[in-house]
């Protein structure tokens, strides 16, 4: 007998929990006594405060109780705490003393822990909602003893595991379903080795199960076919792995499946045609194959289709054409061949469509003119050809257009200043011609525009000027010449990049380009800029990347600001610069002397330096005609070259999701050997991802398990100080991402890590002579009088040290570990409490705090 007991042990745990549990019920415990030993053992809070006993009333009841309701025995039928911010765990809740509960909901609190093993005794629930909590642990295989639920939502926790397939129906009529003939039939089947497993999932009433965001791995089990009522399908955001089996498309009241975001592979099943009722259907950012199944609109009701980032190739589903309910719509980065202009049709609801990057071809067609609701179009990456309708430009909900890397030819149209509501543009890489319209001043609302490597010409308009909202304008790569018009000095929101690069532009750089307090990056190289370059460039504080190379400037470069970290490459091959950066001559600014021998000699020059002069002035004459030459005739491969590496933080190419896979690739989830520092709130990585960008990505100590409330707080304040802070010598920061398990941020890599390790260094700390010294500490300097005095609030980072200083490859210095920095709000106390590295943070930031009160 005994071994016997030991064999059920073993073999059938699961239901040996419900058979205690059943026994736990009968102790004579009441729902008052449960709910009130909950309460006990979670951590204070208001919104159980009704929950207590009332010593004037005869029968105890929790029915008045918040969260409570009963039915017209006293029973407990709902327990409701849902949007409460209720914390604690559900392991001490007795489940047991429940039997009529139909409702628990618990959605969008802060409960941690495992959903308890025995939820299967609440065998009359019909709706189970735990979603968005920090739960974590296994999904209990007693859950597929609540047959009558026809609800169950755990999304959005970390629970993880596979799915076991005898969660769901087998197919069969076996009354055997239930606690009762689990009790029943319990030690007759002990000697069977527990085989009343296989037969224990008959969730036969589910018309919703969402199992999204959270950790389950392996695959979808086939069984999930036979829950015919099924009409919402949520399995997002997991591991999920293998192909989509097929028996999921005889469940015919299915009207939204969302399997995105997993690691799903195969063909996906042609039976997905059969699903008539779908009216949202997610496959995107999987590893399927194959053509998408051709009638997935067949029924004429999908409205949100997305099948973006998977290698599918073939067709674009010919049922999409005739699919006037569509309103979003993802195909991007695939292989689909189709033609812009037959196969996609007149859609009145349609919101967003995007097919970048896929293999496309045809005109552009006027059809997108009537789509009138259309707010997100991109195209890029296919070879769609033909002229731009202006018709597009008509839509005036139209927020992106994205026309980029096609066969695009003719002029921009006119029409483009009816865009009122655009706030990114991008026609670059195609084959554009004429001038750009003045009309294109309108676009009040544009923040990004990308109209490089095009064939433009002619003066680049000064109504760019009137766009006040730009933050970002690259016109490289065209046939722009005249003047710089001074009026992009007045794009005072222009901060990621200013590019002209690689055009005919002449005459001086505009002082006025000083006035871009915000920029980041300037780039005017390879064009026929004349005259000095303006000082006023120094003071932009925000610049921490310039390029002035190819051009006929000449005179002194300012030695202040972004000047003292340029590097040489950045200044060659102009006319005559000088000063104090290598490869640059000195400046010279006595070339005569006041003597009457200077003086003669200077005289007797003048013919020779006449002759000189104009052969020289012959000799750039032929020089530029070849140069013009050359630069028509290279221009292509000039163009690859220019984007041989796309930056994936870049607005156009960004996809959060795909960042965060090729990081967690790059340090091969984050292994040790890819750590280059740590702190007191985590490590630092280096990430050196497939375009061959390099990244610092700092992962903050939080995992599931366990909230880390200083971790939580860093990363926040962070985030919040780096996404206000724009200055040459404070470390740029990229992105940012909380998914699961990991925390972190991704910033710029610093060549030579930080100060204090330098000067550790025997061979290191010899190579900062006082020069570097002084200019490092002039770094730090600028960068903390940015923060105080050109933020608002001021910004103080109250851990200032030498290992919170990184140095760049030509060792300009860069303030890093913003976690514990705080804006300074007028009205708050100066005092607070410590925050930071006792030794640095007193004598450091405490004056800095003076500066700021006074």
């Amino acid at each position: 007998m005994n071994n016997n007991t030991s064999y059920a042990c073993i073999a059938i745990p699961a239901t040996l929990v419900l058979l205690l549990a059943l026994c736990e019920g009968t102790s004579g415990l009441t729902q008052v006594d449960a709910l009130l030993r909950w309460k006990q053992n979670l951590p204070q809070q208001p919104i159980l405060d009704t929950w207590v006993i009332n010593y004037t009333a005869t029968a105890q009841t929790p029915c008045s109780w918040r969260g409570i309701t009963c039915d017209s025995q006293g029973s407990v039928t709902i327990i409701n705490l849902a949007y409460t911010g209720l914390a604690g765990t559900l392991l001490n809740l007795n489940l047991s003393v429940f039997p009529n509960l139909l409702r628990l909901d618990l959605k969008v609190n802060n409960l941690t822990g495992s959903i308890p093993q025995n939820i299967g005794v609440l065998s009359n629930l019909q709706f189970l909602d735990l979603s968005t909590n920090y739960l974590n642990g296994t999904l209990p295989l007693s859950i597929a003893n609540l047959t009558r639920v026809f609800e169950l939502d755990v999304s959005r926790n970390n629970i993880s595991g596979v799915l076991d397939p005898r969660l769901f129906p087998d197919g069969s009529d076996s009354p055997k379903s239930g606690l009762i003939g689990i009790r029943n039939l319990l030690f007759q089947d002990t000697l069977l080795g527990g085989r009343i497993l296989d037969e224990i999932g008959n969730i036969r009433n589910l018309t919703l199960l969402a199992l999204d965001g959270n950790n389950f791995d392996g695959p979808i089990p086939p069984s999930l076919g036979n829950c015919t009522h099924l009409s919402i399908l949520r399995m997002s955001q997991n591991n999920l792995s293998g192909p989509i089996p097929p028996s999921i498309g005889k469940l015919t009241n299915l009207t939204d499946v969302r399997l995105f975001s997993n690691n799903l592979n195969g063909t996906v099943p042609q039976e997905f045609g059969n699903l008539s009722s779908l009216i949202v259907l997610h496959l995107a950012e999987n590893n399927f194959v194959g053509e998408l199944p051709p009638e997935v609109c067949k029924s004429g009701k999908l409205v949100n289709f997305s099948a973006a980032y998977n290698s599918f190739t073939g067709p674009i589903p010919r049922s999409l054409r005739n699919c006037p309910s569509l309103y979003r719509v993802r195909l991007e980065y695939n292989r689909l061949t189709g033609f812009a202009d037959k196969d996609f049709g007149v859609y009145p609801n349609l919101n967003y469509m995007d097919f970048r990057y896929n293999r496309v071809e045809g005109d552009l067609s006027a059809n997108w003119g009537a789509c009138k609701n259309l707010q997100f179009l991109n195209m890029a990456g296919n070879g769609v050809s033909g002229n731009i309708p202006s018709d597009i430009f008509q839509l005036d909900q139209l927020q992106v257009l994205d026309l980029s890397s096609n066969q695009i030819s003719g002029e921009i149209p006119p029409q483009i200043g009816n865009s009122f509501n655009l706030y990114e543009l991008n026609l670059s890489h195609n084959k554009l011609s004429g001038k750009v319209p003045s009309e294109i001043g309108k676009l009040s609302s544009l923040q990004s525009l990308d109209l490089s490597m095009n064939m433009l010409l002619g003066p680049i308009p000064n109504q760019i000027g009137d766009i006040s909202n730009l933050e970002s304008l690259n016109l490289s790569n065209n046939d722009f010449n005249d003047t710089i018009p001074y009026q992009i000095g007045n794009l005072a929101a222009l901060q990621y990049f200013l590019d002209l690069s690689y055009n005919s532009l002449s005459g001086d750089i505009p002082a006025n380009l000083g006035k871009l307090s915000n920029l980041i990056s300037l780039n005017i190289s390879h064009n026929n800029l004349s005259g000095s370059i303006p000082r006023s460039l120094s003071e932009v504080l925000s610049l921490s990347d310039i390029n002035l190379s190819y051009n006929n400037l000449e005179g002194p470069v300012p030695d202040a600001g972004i000047f003292n970290s340029s590097h040489p490459l950045d200044l060659s091959n102009n006319k005559d610069l000088c000063g104090h950066i290598r490869g640059l001559r000195p400046c010279n600014f006595s070339l005569t002397k006041p003597d009457g021998g200077s003086s003669k000699r200077h005289k007797a020059g003048i013919p020779i330096f006449a002759s000189l002069g104009g052969a020289l002035f012959i000799s750039w004459v032929l020089v530029g005609i070849f140069f013009l030459t050359y630069k028509r005739k290279s221009r292509a491969p000039r163009q690859r070259n220019s984007f041989s590496r796309l930056n994936p933080f870049s607005i156009w190419y960004f996809n959060g999701r795909v960042v965060y896979r090729d990081i967690i690739e790059a340090t091969e989830n984050f292994d040790s050997k890819y750590c280059i520092g740590e702190g007191a709130l985590g490590k630092v990585y280096k990430a050196e991802m497939k375009g061959g960008q390099v990244f610092a990505v700092k992962r903050l100590k939080c995992d599931a398990d366990y909230l880390d409330v200083e971790s939580i707080k860093s990363f926040q304040n962070e985030v919040k100080a780096m996404t206000e802070t724009r200055h040459r010598n404070i470390v740029k920061l990229y992105g940012f991402c909380s998914q699961g398990m990991h925390t972190f941020l991704i910033y710029e890599y610093m060549d030579r890590g930080n100060l204090a390790d330098m000067l550790k260094g025997e061979n290191d700390a010899l190579e900062l002579d006082w020069h570097k010294r002084v200019d490092i500490i002039k770094g730090v300097a600028s960068a903390l009088s940015y923060m105080h005095h050109d933020c608002t609030p001021p910004l103080i980072h109250r851990d200032i040290s030498s290992k919170n200083v990184l140095l760049s490859f030509n060792l300009s210095a860069h303030v890093s570990d913003f976690g514990t920095a705080r804006f300074l709000k007028p009205d708050s106390p100066i005092w607070t409490s410590f925050a930071g590295t006792y030794g640095y943070a007193a004598p450091g930031d405490f004056v800095s705090l003076l500066f700021v009160s006074n």
